[in-house]
């Protein structure tokens, strides 16, 4: 090998970890989501929380501000599914697209 393939290597590398940092913090930015009075980020473990309340309706929880709102649990539980969800379905298909162009 010499120096100019060591360098197109290691741009491309460079490369194909710049996009898949982009990818994650675009991603991270869409679950993000602004609901009944708060603004909530979307994860596996705050789905499992609304999920795993016995309370049938309203619930209180806190924000990324860490202010406490009251939610209507059902509701909400159905939006953060589908949001994230919808959001990582995209996230694999960009992923896909940028393992076939390594």
């Amino acid at each position: 090998m010499d120096t100019n393939d060591l360098i197109a290597e290691a741009k491309a590398k460079f490369s194909h970890n710049s996009t898949k940092a982009y990818l994650r913090d675009k991603y991270n930015s869409k679950l993000i989501i602004a609901e009944q009075g708060g603004l909530w980020k979307i994860t596996p473990e705050f789905i499992s929380f609304l999920a795993s309340v016995y309370i049938p309706n309203d619930v209180v929880i806190m924000d990324l501000y860490e202010s406490p709102v009251k939610v209507d649990r059902t509701k909400f539980l159905n939006k953060a599914v589908n949001t994230y969800t919808s959001v990582m379905n995209e996230y694999h298909k960009e992923w896909e697209k940028l393992k076939k162009n390594r």
